[in-house]
């Protein structure tokens, strides 16, 4: 999600799936860095490919993008910083009264 060219991505394949090639023409990046981005993507589990003859077409996994933008969502929250803390201080403290 650190990547403009990845979120990119992503926003263009919510409106559908498309080839790696119109993927391609909305970039001026070479295949290898258009198959690697599509690759971190694929292996973070936000999208997945099947391939039909000769193309292969890539979809968003929405369960998947859902729990991912939540958690990044979390990162930003002003609430999450305090309730990750009290929870790492729970955790903490029943790992030593063990």
């Amino acid at each position: 999600m650190a990547s403009t060219a990845r979120r990119k991505i992503l926003a263009y394949l919510n409106q559908g799936e498309l080839t790696a090639g119109e993927i391609g023409a909305r970039f001026e990046f070479s295949k290898p860095a258009l198959s690697g981005h599509l690759r971190i993507l694929e292996g973070a589990g936000l999208i997945e490919r099947d391939k039909r003859g000769q193309f292969v077409y890539f979809r968003l996994v929405p369960d998947k993008l859902v729990n991912t933008l939540f958690a990044w969502a979390a990162e930003v929250c002003p609430t999450a910083g305090p309730l990750k803390r009290e929870s790492r201080a729970r955790a903490q403290r029943k790992a030593k009264a063990r």
